[in-house]
């Protein structure tokens, strides 16, 4: 059975009437992409901007933990460019996972890893919500 055109109710399948929905205007993975782009750039600035903590506060930079930091802070810019591929959301709990080791160069790196693995954890909260919308058809771009 199908719906009229303009109608808010979603056609029926034809695989024994599961509703379907016709997919969103704007297509919403764009921005979530975006927002786990922003946030990788975001993170690469605190991790360097944490380069001087560890000089005063810290033993001072060895040759180990500028390397760690920088090279994380890089591996971060990079990673907000892949954001578009399948394996982006594992890049981006992997890098959380060294950040948080950063407890081995200073305790700050490890609080600011602590605190970006939230923001991870909320990012992979709103992916699972903004999924089920999609599914369930209760994006704003698939209503009449």
């Amino acid at each position: 059975m199908s719906t009229p055109e303009g109608s808010n109710t979603p056609d029926s399948a034809d695989d024994g009437g599961a509703p379907r929905f016709r997919p969103p205007v704007n297509d919403p993975w764009k921005g979530f992409r975006g927002v786990c782009a922003g946030t990788l750039i975001l993170e690469a600035i605190v991790v360097l901007l944490a380069l001087p903590v560890v000089a005063t506060v810290g033993g001072g930079i060895t040759w180990l933990s500028g390397v760690y930091l920088v090279g994380l802070a890089v591996l971060m810019v990079l990673g907000g460019g892949v954001q578009g591929k399948s394996w982006a959301m594992a890049y981006n709990f992997a890098l959380q996972a060294a950040l948080i080791a950063g407890f081995f160069v200073h305790p700050a790196i490890g609080a600011v890893g602590l605190l970006f693995g939230a923001v991870w954890g909320y990012l992979l909260y709103l992916k699972r919500d903004l999924t089920d919308r999609i599914e369930q058809g209760l994006l704003p771009g698939q209503r009449d």
